[in-house]
């Protein structure tokens, strides 16, 4: 007897189109990319976390990821645009870590994470309340910057870590990937979500939407990712991503059964209730402990990541419920309407 297997689900291959400028820096990385010259833009006095910095910065790193429509391969490995690149970080890097107290204490900073404060506002918990469906797209359109390649950034440390360390994180990294199966890796389940809500799951698609507190936060995960120096700053920020997600996600449940979603958005947000809670787990006792442990002076650095992360997760959500309680959009640019 035969079994025929499921036909896989649709994967957008096509690169995104490069998106509009939002000022000097991320034009002169648009002019690069489109055959001109070197950039030649100042970058100190830039505002770090703006607009047009956050903006060049990620066109920068996208070519490491899926590149952009029309842009040749090569200059993924460009020396005017990584030296560029270059300036862009170190300015960002440096606000970073002016942002944050810093310190060693990975104990008192995890309990901190893990901890939720009684009657917390933030947007999981608007949704979940009184959200409307408007602001739940906006707010998928927002997250798809990440979650439509959800694991890549943290897939980089892997040739980083050893050990306990790395088996951990490939075991963890195995289950955002779909254990194995294609259709259930979670930027698949993120993309199907996208459509039940009338949404575009084409990768990219809502790059000239996002603002610059959604794209610092994905950048800070590509700077960590690609320098072997802030390997700890990377595991730092993935602990805050697996040790708290999975409140949210129970509270996005609930916001989507109130709003009579659908079984892909219910589903998504009802994985991660599970497996992060799993996770979190894995992450403290499988990948830090281990790697502290080997090195205890890289607690400084995953207390950096983990204060980082949580610094530009607060800058986000500020700014989304800062125009939701005005009855404006959160993004650059309005979604259309729901079909």
């Amino acid at each position: 007897m035969t079994t025929t297997a499921p036909a896989p689900a649709p994967v957008h291959r096509a690169a995104p189109a490069l998106p509009r400028a939002r000022g000097p820096l991320s034009a002169a990385v648009l002019d690069l990319l489109r055959g001109g010259a070197a950039p030649a833009v100042d970058v100190a006095g830039a505002d770090p976390f703006g607009e047009d910095l956050q903006l060049a910065l990620y066109v920068c790193y996208e070519l490491h990821y899926r590149g952009f429509a029309g842009v040749d391969d090569e200059l993924e490995w460009s020396p005017e645009l990584l030296s560029f690149r270059r300036s862009l970080e170190s300015v960002f890097l440096a606000a970073l870590r002016e942002a944050v107290p810093g310190g060693d204490d990975l104990a008192a900073e995890i309990a901190s994470l893990v901890t939720e404060v009684p009657g917390e506002r933030g947007v999981s918990h608007h949704l979940r309340r009184r959200g409307e469906l408007w602001q739940l797209r906006e707010y998928i359109a927002l997250r798809s910057a990440y979650h439509l390649k959800e694991a890549d950034p943290q897939a980089w440390v892997i040739p980083r870590l050893d050990g306990h360390a790395k088996a951990a994180l490939v075991s963890v990294e195995h289950d955002e990937y779909g254990a194995g199966r294609g259709e259930l890796m979670h930027a698949r389940l993120f993309g199907d979500m996208m459509l039940e809500l009338g949404l575009s799951d084409a990768y990219g698609a809502y790059l000239d939407h996002s603002p610059a507190q959604v794209l610092a936060e994905v950048n800070f995960m590509s700077l960590a990712g690609l320098h072997r120096s802030l390997r700890g700053a990377l595991v730092g920020q993935f602990a805050v991503v697996e040790l708290t997600s999975s409140p949210g996600s129970a509270r996005l449940v609930a916001a989507a059964q109130r709003l009579g979603c659908g079984p892909a958005t219910i589903g998504f947000y009802a994985e991660h209730v599970e497996a992060d809670a799993v996770h979190e787990q894995v992450v403290r006792h499988g990948i830090i402990a281990p790697l502290v442990a080997e090195d205890p002076a890289v607690a400084a650095d995953v207390v950096f990541g983990m204060q980082a992360a949580t610094l530009l997760d607060d800058r986000l959500g500020e700014h989304v419920m800062a125009a939701w309680s005005e009855g404006r959009s959160a993004l650059v640019r309005e979604l259309p309407a729901a079909p």
